[in-house]
């Protein structure tokens, strides 16, 4: 035991978004710094996507795209079931701050994680090139369809106003970086796959959290959030991952999926892209009008991430001792 809490490391992303929340807390953003602040923040993000955009194979994605089936049951998951299940979580309006419900219903609506999804279905054995396409698949589209679900489920209440002139800030800030960077590709790529912009995707998350903080601190948000209503959100993640694994996998099965496929579809199923959910957040609402609404993104990824990688630990090895056992008989 001992040693294996020697050789535990936090995950980066999570250690800097902490860091960001801390000096959020101590020292907020303010006047014309915090103005500043978020334009160097747009600016991370719109590099973030041109490295998207040149990372990303044509070629793979096409090849990818021929397994319909497996990305249609994954983006019904993702864009279908989970909105169905924030609606349903609507009485949970009547029980937490204000604000938290439609943060709630705003995780339920972005896209899934790209790099995590992938490393878990690596790691369990299952199809890895059907899950960098559906991952990457559920992202795009999702920078149209984000914004229409919040257009649609969210801009009549709670405060959330949204009108068109969204579609043309995610064109500017996330889209077209990313057309950009698939035109340049061929000088870009080498580039874009360095060590040193690895990095890239945790700074813009960590400088869209300290701005969405800052702003919290400045107008005594983050005051107005008891701590059982944190508790509540850590319970609720908890109880949707665990449904969802469950539920994505079932569904596979009866579909008559392999088990490469049940992998992908229950990892890339089953989650939320904080990566793509917090620089959309700040498009949509503003960075410092994200405000209370990234809070369940933030706990849901966390959470998520600590659950899946339980499970994908689990299902390789006994993935491996089949195969060691086919092997010896």
């Amino acid at each position: 035991m001992w040693n294996r809490l020697r050789s535990w490391r936090p995950d980066p992303l999570i250690v800097m978004i902490v860091l960001a929340v801390i000096i959020a807390i101590f020292l907020p953003a303010r006047g014309a710094f915090a103005e500043g602040f978020g334009l160097a923040t747009k600016i991370a993000i719109g590099l973030l996507f041109f490295l998207y955009g040149s990372r990303l194979s044509p070629r793979e994605a096409l090849d990818g795209l021929k397994h319909w089936r497996l990305h249609l049951m994954i983006l019904a998951f993702t864009f279908v079931l989970f909105p169905i299940l924030g609606l349903a979580m609507k009485p949970l309006d009547w029980i937490l701050a204000p604000g938290l419900y439609m943060g709630i219903l705003y995780m339920t609506l972005v896209p899934s994680t790209v790099q995590s999804s992938v490393n878990f279905t690596s790691i369990a054995h299952g199809n890895v090139a059907g899950s960098i396409v559906s991952a990457s698949a559920s992202n795009l589209l999702g920078i149209v369809i984000t914004p229409v679900l919040v257009m649609l489920l969210m801009a009549t209440g709670g405060g959330v106003k949204v009108d068109g002139s969204v579609f043309l800030d995610i064109s500017l800030q996330l889209l077209l970086p990313f057309v950009l960077g698939q035109l340049l590709r061929r000088w870009t790529l080498k580039f874009a796959a360095a060590k040193a912009t690895k990095n890239v995707d945790r700074i813009s998350i960590a400088m869209v959290v300290y701005v969405a903080f800052s702003e919290g601190m400045v107008d005594g948000i983050w005051s107005r959030v008891p701590v059982m209503d944190i508790v509540i959100l850590c319970v609720l993640s908890v109880v949707l991952v665990e449904f969802l694994l469950r539920l994505s996998g079932f569904m596979a099965r009866k579909a008559g999926f392999d088990r490469r496929d049940q992998i992908a579809i229950q990892f890339c199923g089953s989650k939320k892209s904080l990566a793509t959910g917090l620089p959309m957040a700040a498009v949509i609402f503003g960075s410092g009008g994200a405000g209370v609404i990234i809070l369940p993104l933030m706990i849901f990824h966390q959470i998520q991430l600590m659950m899946c990688a339980v499970y994908a630990a689990k299902w390789g090895k006994e993935f491996e001792e089949r195969a060691t056992a086919d092997a010896v008989s």
